[in-house]
């Protein structure tokens, strides 16, 4: 299994120049481009947050923790006095960071249902309406951030099997075949709440027209 500076390093490396490119044919501007290259580095982690002991889990957990803290702000903002609303923000934060964060890590499995590419879908589900709703970005970016965060996350999954493979002595690990799938067949519920999930999100998403019509131009 790759490492996570491996992982980073590798999705960062593929997520740049593709978001780079988008930005010279005029798809992206600078801010979006940005925004893309991070999506892409981020999906590049996210399958590792079924980790317990995992880098990756204590950032994603750190950015869901600052971002709950930002929206108890913002929806309390004008019904509450200051020190009221910023003892709710620190809470709100570690709400999310430690008893959120424990429930998680007693749920979940390394290498379970969350290291498939049916997760994948899950996350870009999950950060498409959030970038669109929460954020207050343009469907095209939104759709963007989505798009690289399945990237990434993809690209982790290949790491993973590609270091499955012992190439020197041509051997096969044990782990060959539990990164890089469609989901964990082994977890039915999971798989349901997955799918579930990603209808959810897509119900919640705004039109990728614009990301069809890109598309249709490019293959036309």
């Amino acid at each position: 299994m790759a490492d996570f500076k491996t992982h980073v390093t590798v999705a960062a490396a593929i997520s740049a120049p593709l978001a780079v490119s988008a930005f010279i044919f005029g798809i992206a501007d600078i801010r979006a481009t940005v925004l893309y290259i991070l999506a892409g580095t981020l999906g590049g982690m996210l399958p590792d947050i079924d980790a317990d002991e995992s880098i990756a889990i204590r950032i994603v957990f750190r950015l869901f923790a600052a971002l709950f803290a930002g929206l108890s702000l913002v929806v309390w903002l004008d019904k509450m006095i200051y020190w009221h609303l910023l003892a709710l923000a620190i809470a709100s934060y570690f709400l999310i960071r430690f008893p959120v964060q424990w429930l998680f890590e007693k749920l979940t499995v390394h290498r379970g249902a969350l290291h498939s590419l049916l997760a994948n879908l899950l996350f870009s589900a999950v950060a498409v309406p959030i970038a669109y709703h929460v954020l207050a970005l343009d469907a095209q970016t939104a759709w963007g951030i989505g798009g690289f965060i399945f990237l990434g996350a993809t690209i982790h999954l290949m790491l993973d099997e590609i270091y499955s493979i012992e190439l020197s002595g041509l051997r096969v690990k044990r782990s060959f075949g539990t990164a890089l799938k469609v989901t964990d067949w082994g977890e039915p519920l999971a798989t349901v709440v997955f799918v579930i999930g990603c209808g959810v999100g897509y119900w919640l998403s705004p039109s990728p027209t614009t990301w069809l019509e890109i598309f249709a131009a490019m293959v036309s």
